[in-house]
């Protein structure tokens, strides 16, 4: 049978453990990786099927901190992308992107769009690949020569507009931005038509002169926001894309802002889902992720009751019973069996493109990597939902590398776990036993 690390390229598996090498996670191969979550891919893929046919779907994913919320959310961008969807995560954060903003959430929406072939920002492709569709259907109906370039732009002006009736409507500032962009485009304005793309994109600064010419005015505003995603999420879907997945992460920082700020932002999630349950946005997947805290304190989700009864979930059973079609999920967190578990998935990818993969297998046995994911849980007092991240690091940098490099390296005679502050998170640290460098004999 093919070992699951086979299925992807050499390329992406370098990829990976170099995530792994720095303790990040990784852009891409996640499935690799995907423990525990099995129980929720017949649901997520049937919500993404939704999507891919016109409808709209909504989670809300929950979990402490450390317990594998982003991980979960690049998982299910990955099978995303494999549908065509197109991605965003967006990182909500008081200063950068604060929920109660929607053109500011918008804007960074664009900035992280990313395809399953254009890296960040794919939104410039995408409406270049808009345009290319609408030539193409202009072209196909025979009534236009391949030459009469006049024509052509009328009657891609003509779809345009019918594409984008609905959103005309109420933000007609975007299709008259489309146009304009056309326009440079056509005329080799590069500069005019970057600066309607920025101002597509939700960008501030924008130059009044290209603004002028495209026949719009001012800076995109909280209700315009709706309008422009809306209006994106149109032309996605017309290019090949048939929906967007957006990712709204951290979702509790909203906790530690000043009231009104929070009634605000409580109250701009109440109207996005309140959108997307009167069809709006068909296309649109959203997740939102936060903490137990966030869903269930006053501080959070309870302080809007409208809110608060969207997203109630009974939890009262065993965490085996959880419905993964409800509209929270609750993440299971790991145990060691499956830290374990995760360390064997890391030694198989690594090992199908080292230099000396059976000295990895011997050296680095099942019982092995089950000690050293004890000695990381436990120098982190027994936490073991956030000790992936640095379980996964230790492995590749600390012993795998070195299993690979060095002959005689045996890491039960020749290494010791050690933590320095400095390669610790805040939550690692906070979790830490003691202070200064830990040092825990694995011998």
């Amino acid at each position: 049978m093919t070992h699951p690390a086979a299925d992807i390229s050499a390329a992406r598996r370098r990829d990976v453990v170099d995530a792994l090498r720095r303790g990040t996670v990784p852009q891409a191969g996640l499935g690799l990786f995907a423990v525990g979550l099995d129980r929720f891919e017949t649901a997520l893929d049937d919500n993404l099927t939704t999507v891919t046919r016109g409808g709209a779907a909504f989670h809300a994913l929950r979990g402490e901190y450390g317990s594998g919320k982003t991980f979960f959310a690049r998982w299910l961008a990955e099978r995303a992308k494999r549908r065509g969807l197109a991605v965003s995560e967006v990182q909500i954060s008081e200063t950068e992107t604060p929920l109660h903003r929607l053109e500011t959430v918008y804007r960074r929406l664009t900035e992280r769009l990313t395809t399953a072939t254009h890296q960040p920002s794919a939104l410039r492709a995408v409406i270049d690949s808009w345009f290319y569709a609408l030539e193409e259907e202009a072209l196909g109906s025979g009534a236009i020569a391949d030459d009469d370039e006049e024509a052509l732009a009328a009657a891609v002006d003509e779809l345009l507009e019918h594409r984008l009736a609905a959103v005309a409507r109420t933000t007609p500032a975007f299709s008259a931005a489309l146009r304009g962009y056309r326009r440079a485009v056509a005329d080799g304005d590069g500069a005019r038509a970057e600066a309607l793309i920025a101002w597509l994109g939700g960008q501030k600064s924008v130059a009044a002169a290209a603004k002028r010419a495209a026949g719009i005015r001012g800076d995109l505003d909280h209700f315009g926001a709706l309008g422009f995603l809306q209006g994106l999420l149109t032309v996605l879907r017309d290019c090949g894309h048939p929906g967007l997945l957006l990712v709204l992460d951290e979702v509790e920082t909203l906790q530690r802002v000043r009231g009104d700020v929070r009634e605000k932002s409580l109250n701009a999630l109440r109207q996005l889902l309140d959108e997307i349950d009167t069809g709006r946005f068909p296309g649109l997947f959203l997740v939102i992720t936060g903490t137990p805290a966030f869903y269930d304190g006053q501080q959070g989700v309870q302080r809007l009751a409208p809110l608060a009864q969207r997203l109630a979930t009974d939890f009262t059973t065993e965490p085996r019973f959880d419905s993964p079609r409800a509209v929270q999920l609750r993440l299971p967190g790991f145990g060691l069996s499956s830290l374990g578990e995760l360390g064997r998935k890391a030694r198989d990818i690594y090992a199908a493109d080292a230099r000396h993969p059976e000295r990895l297998a011997a050296r680095t046995d099942d019982a092995y990597l089950d000690e050293l994911a004890r000695a990381v849980t436990g120098s982190l007092g027994g936490k073991v939902g956030i000790a992936p991240r640095l379980y996964l690091r230790k492995l590749v940098a600390d012993v795998l590398d070195r299993i690979d490099e060095f002959e005689d390296f045996d890491p039960r005679r020749h290494y010791h776990l050690t933590l320095d502050k400095a390669e610790l998170s805040a939550t690692e640290r906070n979790a830490a036993v003691g202070a200064g460098d830990i040092d825990l004999d694995m011998a």
